[in-house]
């Protein structure tokens, strides 16, 4: 083994080398992170480490994009693990293909579940929530969701709960890193 593959499969952060968004190679803290062996993940489409499809043909649209235009992207997301738990993840990544994204590229991947755990949200809190740390209104935000803006403020109150928060700019403060 060179040191170059030494290098690369002892690297302190998860690695992978993926084409056309499947794992070709990866290192053992990726394997560790995402829970099995190396060679569990050679071959496998990203979407399995994904929460759901949803979230994985999102981060294509708006990843793409940006790779397109800069060759490089970074976000911080919910990633699941084989295990089926759910984690944060800080994710960056360069295409080696810019004119076609996810061709080739080499991705870092860090758990931040020590630091950042993971709150269930329902599909509605969550859209509240987006709406809410781009800065809409209650009424702003009922409008958009078909909801009365009362409707709003209750998921709000919920989220304040869940989060632990006391005030709005504070629940705004924690959600910082949730993928948008």
């Amino acid at each position: 083994m060179t040191l170059i593959d030494l290098a690369f499969m002892h690297a302190p952060t998860g690695l992978a080398l993926t084409e056309n968004r499947i794992v070709r190679h990866c290192n053992l803290r990726f394997a560790e992170m995402f829970g099995d062996k190396v060679e569990a993940f050679e071959n496998m489409p990203l979407e399995r480490l994904y929460p759901s499809i949803k979230d994985y043909e999102k981060v294509e649209q708006v990843g793409g994009d940006i790779l397109r235009k800069t060759g490089r992207y970074e976000d911080e997301r919910i990633m699941r693990r084989l295990n089926g738990d759910l984690f944060w993840c800080r994710v960056r990544g360069t295409s080696l293909t810019p004119d076609d994204p996810f061709k080739q590229g080499v991705w870092s991947f860090a758990d931040l579940s020590a630091e950042r755990p993971v709150v269930a949200l329902t599909p509605r809190e969550r859209d509240v929530a987006i709406l809410t740390c781009q800065g809409r209104t209650s009424k702003e935000i009922g409008l958009l969701l078909n909801l009365s803006y009362r409707t709003v403020e209750a998921y709000r109150a919920r989220l304040l709960q869940k989060f632990g928060a006391r005030k709005l700019p504070e629940l705004v403060a924690k959600f910082s890193g949730m993928p948008l």
